[in-house]
């Protein structure tokens, strides 16, 4: 079955920098477009992220254009999310996608 486990959250001080990593098991994964997506506390999940099958196309919300970088390594089955110039309002847990199947989630909080 489809696993997917997200780390490398964490508390951050607005401006810094984190990288998120999702290591995936029980498909293919190097023929599947993932995703990250990420939830507030108190509001709906929102899409941040997406790249397709062979890593040479990626897309993102507008509000994180620029600061954040996803990225893939088909070989090691993992993706990953690059987050710089953090500000407070990326505070939530974020989560990596297959279709409707996601992680448990990483807390990325972002405060001074």
């Amino acid at each position: 079955q489809v696993q997917l486990v997200e780390s490398g959250g964490g508390l951050v001080q607005p401006g810094g920098s984190l990288r998120l990593s999702c290591a995936a098991s029980g498909f293919t994964f190097a023929n599947y477009r993932m995703s990250w997506v990420r939830q507030a506390p108190g509001k709906a999940l929102e899409w941040v992220s997406d790249i397709n099958e062979d890593g040479d196309r990626s897309f993102y919300r507008a509000s994180v254009q620029g600061r954040f970088t996803i990225s893939r390594d088909n070989a090691k089955n993992m993706l990953y999310l690059q987050m710089s110039s953090l500000k407070p309002e990326d505070t939530a847990v974020y989560y990596c996608q297959k279709g409707m199947s996601r992680g448990q989630g990483t807390q990325v909080t972002v405060s001074s």
